[in-house]
């Protein structure tokens, strides 16, 4: 074929064009519902090698991708033919500066023009993480069974376990023989029956909890079948399996009717087969695979190759690993299960976890981080456990830990931002106990240690809620980890890639520490971290002081996504009572600069780009003097003059007295709040919300707004916060005064006297105390 190569550079591309018949490369830019190509133009990456992620393309049978050192590919590496729209080689790729172009072929045979050419950098100290091969995993997989969190040779090493754990496994399989579970198929929503109403709800939820607690105990009893030998546990094990591989796999249990129901159907039902395949007959067995072909291959149609270049899907991001486990299981018994790891391994190395980042920060809030990390650790100890994948080499995962440890110090009764997160407690113990044994790390064992103890003082039956005893084996059977406070740790961090800073006075107990967090971040503001851009939180003491309002009753309800989606539900700023562009990834924030030390903590984020237009420039600084003095200091500009309204909520009423002396309090803990400016601000304060409480919402907060007196294109608002002790007086009054350009503020700590000084036209800070200076 005759081709007329031309060059263009355009800033961060090299393109290629040719004069040919050769279909073209699709290559429009990304939804806000889609990830985008990766590496990007530019992109430096701190993984080795790349992994290649790009748009699906139309009638394409396969693909060829390139990576090479030069822009004009000599010496390439060639992958082909590739199935998927992702890829990650098997070798590392040393550091520097790469090329990368990819092309598909039709289903005749005949290859597409290239896509442009992208160059991007591989950093000196990036994490090596190659993905295995396909020969190269399928080795790995145990002829025989069991094969899942239990290999056939690890069978007497398990024997001879800790004699609590084999007491426990034990004790459990008797009171199942006892009390088996029951195995009648869930229902089916009754005609008329709507979503989300109450009666719909206890269905869809309640059989879930049906399908787990029959098919889990199913797995225990055949793992206690494997471990002690007792005939009865398997004997009832099998009969669990075969009367629920008699229900309908495109009913009430299947993915595309109650996905909640039909993901632990698919890994629970794999497990109890793996633990009594012996026990069945051949046509058992067939029975079994006939049924989770149906269920798997359906899922594995709504997953790939949508998932690749669309991943943003809460539930898919745990189908995609349940559907592995049942990959593994029924791997050269089912022809399709080969293909379920695959994709697996490919979502892994490409693309997981598309809500974290490489400082280990969850977009989706602490809760969702909890049950994503405890489900998600199933397939990381198949990963370690059958095919010798170390997660750990994965940034996020050497990180991650850290995040729970500083959003959640130990007796907060907060978890900060995202859904669900004001009822979080710590109950991650289980998630950070066993990221403390994959990454040796001795304060996360601490922690894990530490937030147990407290759990079973003040939440006896959380802390009682364990991981199923068969998952306990495995993970008992690697080195304990010394737990060491983290003493050396700064106590304050931020999780830049997810727009997250957390100000600590303190690590080691929430009950003494005064904690400030802080969102702006750059994924936006959708799925279930939907909090507004330049929100703050405070807890005091641990107890929440500065709240996100609201309680969701179900998700994208009413309430939900018209007050808690809302600016005007954080602690933040609307502009003529309009907020900012809800529930987008297109609403993006950025952390633009972030310190910590001894004395002074210091977060700065623009959140103008949520605003949709509305807002030229919305800067919000926040210095924390450690540990008793916060100042936020905002600027806002708009194209037309507007009314500024400045947001804040709480649990308890508050206490005004005008606007330089606002009361808060809540149990032990209280918080002064000073509205420096602007002055003669408008204040108005109500337990209402906009729209109403759901009848089935018992819940009371309180709302403050304060307005500013006339319209202005800028605003500089200077908002004093000042935690401390419920019942004890604070020390001084606090000073201001103007001289030219700045604002100077002067006022009595118990640590001495702190001065701060703002200016007036941009908002930037500078102060001094305890001897130490911030600028």
């Amino acid at each position: 074929m005759k081709k007329l190569p031309a060059t263009f550079l355009i800033p961060g591309f090299l393109l290629s064009l040719s004069i040919s018949a050769a279909a073209p490369f699709r290559e429009e830019p990304a939804r806000s519902d889609e990830r985008g190509v990766h590496p990007a133009a530019g992109e430096m990456l701190r993984v080795t090698p790349a992994p290649f992620v790009w748009r699906e393309q139309r009638g394409a049978r396969s693909y060829e991708l390139q990576y090479a050192r030069n822009p004009e590919f000599h010496n390439a590496v060639t992958a082909a033919p590739l199935r998927w729209n992702v890829h990650c080689p098997a070798a590392k790729m040393a550091p520097g500066t790469w090329y990368w172009r990819v092309r598909f072929v039709d289903q005749r045979g005949e290859p597409s023009q290239w896509s442009l050419v992208r160059k991007f950098e591989i950093a000196s100290d990036a994490a090596v993480n190659p993905m295995p091969t396909r020969a190269e995993w399928e080795r790995q997989i145990p002829a025989k069974h069991p094969r899942i969190f239990l290999r056939p040779e690890e069978l007497p090493k398990l024997r001879r376990s800790k004699p609590e754990l084999l007491a426990e496994l034990t004790r459990q399989c008797e009171a199942l023989l006892a009390s088996p579970p029951s195995t009648k198929e869930p229902p089916k929503y009754p005609e008329g029956v709507k979503r989300p109403s109450p009666e719909w709800i206890k269905i869809w939820w309640g059989n879930r909890l049906h399908v787990m607690k029959t098919l889990d105990g199913a797995a225990t009893l055949g793992y206690g079948y494997q471990i002690t030998g007792k005939r009865e546990y398997g004997n009832l094990a099998k009969k669990i399996l075969l009367e629920c591989a008699r229900w309908d796999p495109e009913g009430s249990t299947s993915r595309r009717y109650n996905d909640e129901a039909g993901m632990p159907y698919l890994s629970r039902f794999s497990r109890t087969y793996s633990y009594v395949q012996e026990l069945l007959t051949e046509p058992e067995r067939e029975l079994c695979r006939r049924v989770i072909r149906i269920r798997g291959n359906e899922a594995f149609h709504s997953l790939y190759p949508r998932l690749f270049f669309r991943p943003y899907d809460s539930h898919a991001n745990r189908l995609w690993h349940f559907l592995g486990e049942a990959g593994v299981v029924f791997f050269g018994e089912i022809p399709e299960a080969g293909d379920w790891i695959d994709g697996a391994m490919h979502y892994y190395f490409c693309l997981y976890p598309v809500w974290g980042d490489e400082d280990g920060g969850w977009h989706e809030g602490i809760s969702y981080w909890r049950e994503y990390m405890e489900r998600f650790f199933w397939w990381a100890d198949i990963l370690d456990n059958t095919f010798h994948v170390d997660i750990r080499r994965k940034p996020f995962f050497a990180r991650t830990g850290y995040y729970g440890m500083y959003v959640s110090v130990p007796g907060t009764r907060d978890g900060g931002f995202g859904d669900l997160s004001e009822n979080h407690r710590c109950r991650h113990a289980g998630a950070m106990s066993t990221l403390a044994t994959l990454a040796g790390d001795s304060n996360l064992q601490w922690y894990a240690e530490r937030i147990t103890d407290i759990m079973r003082r003040t939440d006896p039956a959380g802390a009682a809620a364990k991981e199923a005893i068969y998952i306990d084996f495995l993970r008992a059977s690697r080195p304990r980890v010394k737990a060491v406070p983290p003493t050396e740790l700064p106590t304050s961090r931020c999780f830049r890639g997810n727009g997250l800073a957390v100000l600590n006075t303190t690590l080691l107990h929430g009950k003494k520490n005064i904690q400030l967090q802080f969102k702006s971040s750059p994924v936006g503001t959708w799925s279930h971290g939907y909090d507004a851009n330049n929100s703050f939180l405070l807890n005091v003491f641990g107890e929440r002081m500065l709240i996100r309002s609201g309680r969701r009753d179900m998700y994208a309800s009413n309430f939900h996504s018209n007050w808690m989606w809302e600016t005007k539900s954080e602690n933040n700023i609307t502009v003529n009572g309009i907020g900012q562009k809800k529930h987008s990834r297109d609403a993006k924030g950025e952390i633009i600069r972030f310190v910590t030390g001894k004395t002074f903590d210091y977060v700065e984020g623009e959140a103008a780009g949520s605003y949709e237009g509305r807002v030229r420039s919305f800067r919000r600084r926040i210095l924390f003097a450690k540990p008793s003095v916060i100042l936020i200091s905002d600027t806002l500009e708009t194209p037309e003059p507007a009314i500024f309204n400045w947001h804040l909520h709480a649990l308890n009423p508050f206490r005004v007295n005008g606007q330089n002396d606002i009361l808060l309090e809540n149990n032990q803990a209280a918080c002064k709040v000073e509205f420096l400016r602007p002055e003669g601000l408008k204040l108005t304060v109500t337990d209402r919300f906009d729209p109403p409480l759901p009848p089935h919402l018992k819940l009371r907060q309180y709302h403050l707004t304060a307005d500013t007196p006339e319209p202005a294109r800028k605003v500089l608002f200077l908002t004093l916060l000042r935690p401390h002790r419920a019942g004890t007086a604070l020390t001084g009054n606090t000073r201001l005064e103007e001289r030219g350009d700045q604002l100077h503020i002067t006022l009595s700590t118990q640590e001495g006297e702190l001065r701060i000084s703002v200016n007036r036209n941009d908002g930037s800070i500078t102060a001094r105390h305890k001897g130490e200076e911030f600028r």
